[in-house]
């Protein structure tokens, strides 16, 4: 099932505590903790690159695990690795299930999008990325005008690994999104006119990812273009669900281990939309 198998282990001695471990952390300053709502959920992690433009893009990323799972330290790498780009990033909490069902994840993610904008992206355009469960919250945030309200038409862009777009009762046996209507999980609105608010999307996926199939992605980019969306879609040979994030990894990068280019197209994204302000 899609929700069950969502989840990156995050053990001690994991493959997360080892990309962790073994990314660089200079020439990068990580500030810790900051609020952004209530609970110990409801704060983020910022990560400036030494010599950063005040006008260049911020990136709020929000991680997957299902929306069971997950803890932003944890994504300390993915962080520094979208950084590198020249981009100033947040990593924010979410609530998670059992305490919460759909929409309260990505309420959280609304707040934590206010908060970030009010503060460390004032100024600056914001992009919104994420993967796996992650990814259906910014998503969801950039594609849908319920979460964000008229904000949503400022937002910059947005950068989707491993998304699932639209999924149904079947694929949620926990009811984590049981209140959604016809329990059916959807980034796009229920009015799909309202999609031609949506910032221009990277979206990327791997064609070996059998968590989230990769026609979530095709059919989702077919449709926003049709409602005059700026979609560019990549989709890598024999990548995996788990393997398109940890391409991102320094330590995979460096051995020549990542299998496709994901922080190269990223990059190449951020410098195309923002020329004088990405690195």
């Amino acid at each position: 099932m899609l929700l069950a198998a969502a989840a990156l282990p995050a053990a001690a001695c994991s493959p997360i505590d080892i990309a962790n471990r073994l990314t660089p952390a200079s020439g990068i300053l990580r500030e810790a903790g900051l609020v952004y709502g209530p609970g110990e959920r409801g704060r983020y992690d910022l990560y400036t690159p030494q010599g950063a433009r005040p006008d260049a893009p911020l990136i709020v990323f929000f991680y997957g695990g299902g929306w069971r799972s997950g803890a932003r330290e944890d994504y300390d790498f993915v962080a520094r690795a979208l950084a590198s780009t020249g981009a100033v990033v947040a990593v924010p909490d979410y609530r998670l299930f059992p305490e919460v069902r759909w929409p309260s994840f990505v309420e959280d993610g609304a707040a934590a999008v206010r908060a970030i904008r009010a503060s460390p992206g004032r100024d600056r355009p914001v992009v919104l990325a994420g993967h796996s469960a992650g990814a259906f919250n910014a998503m969801a945030l950039a594609a849908d005008p319920r979460w964000l309200g008229p904000a949503r038409d400022s937002l910059a862009g947005g950068i989707g690994l491993a998304c699932p777009f639209d999924f149904g009762p079947a694929d949620d046996p926990s009811g984590i999104f049981a209140a959604a209507p016809n329990a059916r999980a959807r980034v796009a609105p229920p009015d799909e006119a309202a999609l031609r608010g949506t910032p221009p999307l990277l979206l990327l996926h791997g064609l070996a990812d059998t968590t989230v199939r990769p026609e979530q992605t095709s059919r989702f980019t077919a449709l926003a273009q049709a409602r005059g969306v700026t979609v560019e879609a990549h989709f890598y040979e024999g990548v995996s669900h788990i393997g398109i994030i940890a391409a991102l990894a320094a330590p995979v990068r460096a051995l020549g281990l990542e299998g496709a280019p994901v922080l190269s197209d990223i990059a190449r994204w951020l410098r195309a939309r923002f020329p004088a302000r990405a690195a």
